[in-house]
């Protein structure tokens, strides 16, 4: 019965934990995209574009200004005097030959709305429409790009943690074929001593190879559930495995790039805005309505006692610059340069990006066709390791050429699996240049 339930409790002390996170690429994909801060200042700068592009269209419309004044004379030489304004004798005189006044009102109300209207701005606005057009391509080209970014980086977290767990596996392995060794020499008698410290020696190294990469686990575990926005708590399972056969990838010529179109969009941005600033010295024609009305009195209750004064008129408003110190022309020649310096820009991204995209091809396709040949070195080093240890138990060889064997038979398994991590972040890498 204790044998029994012995085993039961074996048995699940290494089922896999039923609460732990079953994570697939994909999904590791998609909740780092969801999480990334880049992704998300990116989409704010797309409806930062859009912003701009409501207020620059504002200028197309007409603007409708009201003003509204009151104004309370003061005699100086009587300031406290709130009766009005007495006129000055001398000019009392003078104006006493015309007008029978001495006395002004000295309330003063004055209420008025004025509406401008452009027609037409000779490429002033328009440009500017037209620039701010290209920034929102070029933001929600960035906006792809990052996305790019964030898929290859989140592809990264994944295959790298995914590596540690294939590391801690190698390195337990190797330190259980090592202990496997320690056993046979003990339980052949009285073993070697060179041999034992030897094999002790190999041991200790192992444990703290064990060690290192169990570390090495945790942290990219760790930083995966961070990108991801998983509790760093929870248990996680990588459900997807590094393949052991990769199929041909199928890539056509690099004919496009989200680098590329914030690029062409740029030269055509910076050259909607040097029209747009050599457009300030032609004229603008805009049409122009007034309608004010004024209201004195001596009195402030009286001032509407009598209806005031109206004024009105529309028209049109011809505005021609004259001189402005050759202003537009300077601005209108930076952004001119800025579109030169976007072009070459363009042309280096051409050339780099379409290097870096048949590098990870090329790439690709060599680490493939190595992929096969190492595989059969692992194989033939798995059979080295496997006549040692039984000529090992044998009394036939020593710990040191067990040791050696070990160790090329640890360095082939590190080989294989960092070749398929470079095939896969190689795909990847295709994948963000050209899909």
């Amino acid at each position: 019965m204790r044998k029994f339930l012995f085993c039961i409790l074996s048995v699940l002390m290494f089922l896999p934990n039923a609460n732990a996170l079953d994570l697939s690429l994909n999904d590791a994909i998609e909740k780092i995209v969801a999480e990334s801060n880049d992704l998300k200042t990116a989409e704010a700068n797309v409806k930062k574009a859009k912003a701009q592009l409501s207020a620059v269209n504002a200028n197309r419309w007409m603007s409708i200004d009201g003003t509204v004044s009151y104004m309370n004379l003061v005699d100086p030489t009587r300031p406290t005097d709130s009766q009005g304004v007495r006129i000055p004798s001398d000019i009392g005189a003078i104006l006493g030959n015309v007008l029978p006044i001495s006395e002004i009102p000295d309330n003063i109300f004055s209420a008025g709305v004025q509406i401008t209207q452009p027609i037409y701005t000779f490429g002033k606005i328009g440009n500017a429409v037209d620039a701010v057009h290209d920034a929102i391509d070029i933001s929600q080209s960035a906006k792809e790009l990052t996305k790019r970014e964030v898929k290859y980086a989140a592809a990264n977290l994944y295959w790298t943690a995914k590596m540690t767990d294939e590391i801690v596996a190698a390195s337990e392995k190797n330190l259980n074929n090592a202990r496997a060794a320690r056993k046979k020499l003990t339980a052949a008698g009285r073993a070697n001593r060179s041999n034992l410290i030897k094999i002790e020696s190999d041991i200790a190294a192992k444990e703290i190879d064990l060690s290192d990469a169990e570390f090495n686990r945790d942290t990219a575990y760790r930083m995966l559930k961070i990108m991801a926005g998983i509790d760093e708590t929870e248990d996680v399972v990588l459900i997807d495995e590094f393949p052991n056969k990769f199929e041909p990838l199928e890539a056509t010529e690099l004919k496009s790039n989200p680098e590329w179109d914030i690029y062409q969009k740029q030269i055509k941005m910076y050259e909607s805005n040097a029209s747009s600033k050599r457009s300030g010295m032609l004229p603008t024609l805009a049409a122009v309505g007034s309608y004010s009305y004024y209201s004195m009195g001596t009195d402030v209750g009286n001032m509407f006692d009598r209806k005031g004064d109206q004024a009105a008129y529309w028209g049109l408003a011809l505005k021609v610059p004259l001189f402005n110190g050759g202003i537009h022309s300077a601005n209108a020649t930076i952004e001119a340069m800025n579109a030169e310096a976007a072009r070459q820009d363009l042309d280096k991204s051409k050339k780099l990006k379409t290097e870096e995209y048949n590098t990870a091809v090329k790439k690709y396709k060599h680490l493939c066709d190595n992929l096969g040949k190492l595989n059969e070195a692992h194989n033939l080093a798995q059979k080295a390791y496997d006549v040692s240890v039984n000529r090992f138990a044998a009394g036939q060889t020593s710990a040191i050429e067990l040791s050696d064997v070990s160790g090329a038979l640890y360095h082939m398994d590190m080989a294989v699996l960092n070749a398929k991590y470079n095939i896969v972040m190689a795909k990847e890498s295709v994948k963000k240049l050209g899909e």
